[in-house]
């Protein structure tokens, strides 16, 4: 009877946790971890270390003098020897360890058994890094780190090098100019393609960086960032009259480049150069990031005119992205398909284009322009992206690399507030001066009744 008195007293407060437990581990994955699944998968991992790499595959047989300490030490059976582990390495979002290989082994060995060590050691998921010959690390992440995004506090941002969203590996995926100078992006209709550009935008934003913007939705995606704006085009013939300014200030860099390259007998190494990059802080121009929203309206062609109107443009595109990594200007191109069905030089565009970011699409075909000729394996993976879960892309770029990634959430207020308090960081380009998109003034806060402004008239 006292048995089931304190069996009655006990089973509420248990219930109680463990319906807080599973409530948590939904709700709030990332505090569930730290409580609750981080002991538990550390506790797994210390007990069942030896026996998993064993079933796994990643033992191999002790070395003569070992086996023969063992049997003249001891009567115990002489076991395959599993690689040495490094200290364990809590995180806010898993695990990390390091492993010594034995000698014949690789990581590619540890990379295939990654997902029995997952279920192993009841974790999410299981990634392995090289870190040096004979040593890799394990990342072990403990929930799925992009159901809901938080950026890590390190993210290794600096000039022309943007966190924009969260790896599935809970790293940040860094948009870094100077290692991708060009990327696509492609993504159907609420898919987050907007997002992913205004986190870039805004990320540049507090960068002296030359932000340049082609929208030829009329500007309803990039207008809100006019005041951080060099230049705005918002339909095709815009942007045929701000495509050969942008050429030219490449051919002048290139001028200025050149002109240093002017080496005498007595010049220092350091002061020869290819690049912008080479030339002194004083002498060296902002480098430029135009952005191309739908560039498919680029392409598009009702009459002879404008078939000769795109031809230019597209030849300007291509000159930019062949050689505009060395002037410093660099392209971000967006759009919802891109392949040979636009017309001529789509191809040979998209081939100049090293970064490629796909969110979810609306068939096949539009995962393969983006993935299939850099990780054809990241094709079924961008077209497993659910319509729940916008801002979930698939990232590879022309190594053959690839992972999912998922942007943060940024209203489109908080971006355009950004984007005006950063205005007076926007270099002086006087080429692009006459593409200064209209900024209207903030509105003043007056005591009296309100009184209505007077419309701006064109010049």
């Amino acid at each position: 009877m006292t048995d089931l008195v304190t069996l009655a007293e006990w089973g509420a407060p248990l219930a109680a946790i463990g319906g807080g437990a599973l409530y948590a581990r939904h709700a709030h994955p990332a505090a569930y971890w730290s409580t609750v699944g981080l002991p538990v998968s550390v506790a797994r991992l210390l007990a069942s270390y030896s026996s998993t790499m064993d079933a796994c595959g990643l033992t191999v047989p002790p070395s003569r003098w070992r086996a023969l300490a063992v049997k003249a030490t001891t009567r115990r059976e002489i076991r395959p020897v599993p690689p040495r582990r490094g200290m364990i390495r809590p995180t806010s979002t898993g695990l990390r360890l390091r492993l010594r290989l034995a000698p014949g082994q690789e990581p590619a060995d540890v990379a295939a058994s990654a997902e029995r060590l997952r279920h192993a050691w009841g974790v999410h998921a299981v990634y392995v890094r090289d870190v040096k010959p004979g040593v890799v690390e394990l990342r072990l992440v403990g929930f799925d780190v992009l159901r809901k995004v938080q950026m890590p506090r390190r993210t290794g941002s600096g000039p022309l090098r943007v966190p924009v969203a969260l790896r599935e590996d809970a790293t940040a995926f860094v948009r870094d100019y100077r290692a991708v100078p060009h990327q696509l992006v492609l993504g159907a209709t609420l898919s987050g393609k907007s997002m992913f550009l205004r986190n870039l935008l805004t990320g540049l934003a507090a960068q002296p960086v030359v932000l340049v913007g082609i929208d030829c939705k009329r500007g309803v995606e990039l207008a809100p960032f006019a005041a951080r704006l060099s230049a705005l085009a918002t339909d095709p013939v815009q942007a045929a009259e701000l495509l050969p300014v942008l050429v030219k200030e490449m051919e002048d860099r290139y001028d200025l480049i050149k002109a240093r390259q002017g080496i005498g007998p007595g010049t220092r190494d350091e002061l020869i150069t290819s690049d912008i990059w080479g030339l002194p802080d004083d002498e060296r121009p902002a480098p430029v990031v135009l952005f191309i929203d739908e560039v498919a309206e680029l392409f598009l062609v009702a009459t002879r005119k404008e078939e000769e109107r795109r031809d230019e443009m597209v030849t300007q595109l291509i000159r930019l992205a062949q050689l505009g990594r060395a002037a410093g200007i660099y392209l971000e191109v967006c759009g919802q398909r891109f392949g040979a069905e636009l017309g001529k030089g789509a191809t040979m565009l998209r081939a100049q284009l090293t970064g490629r970011v796909c969110h979810r699409v609306n068939d096949e075909a539009s995962a393969k322009m983006a993935l299939g000729d850099i990780a054809p394996e990241a094709v079924y993976a961008a077209c497993g992206i659910a319509p729940e879960l916008p801002g979930l892309a698939v990232v590879g770029d022309t190594s053959g690399g690839w992972s999912r990634i998922r942007t943060p959430h940024l209203s489109l207020a908080e971006a355009a507030a950004i984007c005006r308090e950063t205005a007076h960081l926007a270099p002086d380009v006087p080429a692009l001066v006459p593409f200064r998109p209209y900024v209207p003034p903030a509105p003043v806060e007056a005591s009296g009744p309100p009184v209505a402004a007077p419309r701006p008239v064109a010049e």
